[in-house]
Formats: C-alpha cells, sequence, structure tokens
C-alpha cells in the first residue's frame, strides 16, 4: 500500500464501504408486526456499482503488488478511476432517490446502509474529481 497515493487510499477505502454497503438495509418498511428491509441491490443497476467496486480494488491491490503491471490498462489509471468512481457515485445517488413503490407511497424509509452508500459513493469519487474539475477551471 505503499505505492498509492493519498487519493488511491482514499478511493479504495470508500470503495471498499460502498462494496460492504450494497449488503445492508437501504429501505425499510415497517407495519403492525414487524418491519422488512432490502438492500441496496434490490435496484438491478447496482450490481453495476458491485462490479466496478470490484475492479478498482483488484486494480489497487494489483498496483500495490507489482512492480509493473501484469496487464496493459486501455487509459490512464487516473482516468479510469475517475470514470469508475463517478459511475458509481451517480448511480448511487440514483437509487438513494428512488425508494421502492415511489414517493407517493408512504411508510417506506430510507435505511442506514443507504446512508453509508451515498457518502462512501462520493468520497471514493471526490479525490480523482477535484484535481479533474480543478483542471477544467483553468
Amino acid at each position: 500500500m505503499n505505492r498509492w497515493t493519498q487519493a488511491e487510499r482514499i478511493t479504495a477505502i470508500a470503495s471498499l464501504v460502498l462494496l460492504i454497503s450494497l449488503f445492508l438495509p437501504w429501505f425499510t418498511y415497517k407495519f403492525s408486526l414487524g418491519s422488512v428491509s432490502v438492500d441496496g441491490l434490490w435496484h438491478g443497476w447496482m450490481y453495476l456499482v458491485l462490479l466496478l467496486c470490484l475492479a478498482i480494488l483488484v486494480d489497487l491491490v494489483a498496483k500495490a503488488s507489482f512492480a509493473t503491471m501484469p496487464f496493459k490498462l486501455p487509459l490512464p489509471e487516473e482516468q479510469l478511476l475517475l470514470i469508475a468512481t463517478g459511475v458509481n457515485a451517480v448511480l448511487t445517488v440514483i437509487a438513494f432517490l428512488l425508494k421502492p413503490g415511489g414517493y407517493g407511497f408512504s411508510g417506506i424509509g430510507w435505511g442506514w446502509g443507504s446512508f453509508v452508500a451515498l457518502i462512501a459513493a462520493i468520497v471514493a469519487a471526490f479525490p480523482t474529481a477535484a484535481p479533474a474539475i480543478k483542471a477544467r477551471r483553468m
């Protein structure tokens, strides 16, 4: 992990937290006999977030493990991390906002896993997105 930059460390930890949070309760419904909940994979497209988190972690572990990468990436690593974390952030925000049953159905609330995922997705994207945004302004 000494080969990772500070931004890569933040991205790796936040992507791992996002990956774990996909299996936590995202949406809950309370009724007279108890409550039920669904995880973040309730939205089918969140499997893409799961795969992207795994790809990010595999790439960063490979970077930490090998002096030279055993495979050639099609784009610079910084761009790939920016794209992957950006897609994760957008899909997580959409999944957070689209509760099961829509907005007219009352009784469904957000579980704590959805808040953890939302924060983790934003934190994972920030270290790569902030320099890109700053470079475009100049």
